[in-house]
């Protein structure tokens, strides 16, 4: 393979926070987990039928958290709604990407706009979200991650970083090592889309978000991992089955504890 020296389109820094257990039916150097950062908490995931949902709230702001738990650099691609995050086409695996280094913890804020900033990613009405309103909806409702590793070469082994006790600023994280991006070009292609949904990704926002340049060789033209992620509102989770319905609290009156009127009991009043 041809090495490449391609300009870097995105690069954010190595953050503070603490590592979570990994799930273990994603089997991938990198984890993926979805932050309402309004909320400041990763969204739990739900399973059905071999699908991954996470449910947003329309409105909240969210981040695409990255955990690199390999020793070596990986290119991590990314797609919201069926677009590369960074360029913006519709997504294929062989397109720009996010380069972690060893050990190396990221979030993901926005659709890349330059070299220092980002459009917030933010849940909103599918009519409202990026992809509807550049024409391109038929992915609306997955977010898509595609790992590859780098041709090995000669580097100093690099010790996993101690979990920290609390987050950091935005301004303490930038002084970290940079997580790096290249641009490789490729064939168009399609996530499974959601039927109907309730939520699609806007385009939010601008904030700071500085980024540099790196060179990255892939392994392998085949990602070592893809994974899809779906999401939509908690309502209609709730309605496909894949959330719990809430039982009501015990004791707590109901509107509509029955289905029909039965006969009262004789009257036994004066």
């Amino acid at each position: 393979m041809r090495r490449l020296t391609l300009p870097l389109l995105a690069v954010l820094a190595l953050t503070g926070f603490k590592p979570y257990p990994p799930d273990p039916g994603q089997r991938s150097p990198v984890e993926l987990s979805i932050v309402d950062r309004d909320q400041g908490s990763e969204l739990p995931y739900y399973s059905q039928r071999g699908q991954r949902w996470v449910a947003g709230q329309n409105g909240h702001p969210y981040s695409l958290r990255l955990y690199n738990r390999s020793p070596e650099r990986v290119l991590v691609v990314l797609s919201v709604d069926g677009l590369n995050v960074i360029s913006g086409q519709v997504a294929a695996p062989d397109q720009t990407g996010y380069v972690l280094e060893p050990w190396q913890r990221a979030d993901i804020t926005g659709w890349r706009k330059s070299q220092h900033d980002v459009a917030q990613f933010v849940f909103t009405d599918p009519g409202r979200s990026y992809a509807s309103r550049t024409g391109r909806p038929d992915n609306i409702g997955v977010i898509g991650m595609a790992v590859f590793n780098e041709v090995p070469q000669f580097r100093p082994p690099v010790a996993p970083a101690a979990p920290m006790a609390r987050e950091r600023s935005q301004a303490a994280e930038s002084a970290d090592r940079s997580l790096s991006s290249v641009e490789v070009t490729g064939s168009a292609a399609r996530a499974a889309s959601s039927p109907a949904p309730a939520l699609g990704t806007g385009h939010g926002a601008r904030e700071s978000s500085y980024v540099g340049s790196t060179e990255f060789r892939r392994a392998s033209r085949i990602p070592v991992k893809q994974v899809a992620v779906r999401y939509d509102s908690e309502r209609n989770l709730i309605a496909r089955g894949i959330i719990a319905r809430p039982r009501p609290i015990a004791g707590e009156p109901q509107a509509f504890p029955g289905q029909f009127v039965p006969d009262p009991p004789p009257y036994r009043g004066r």
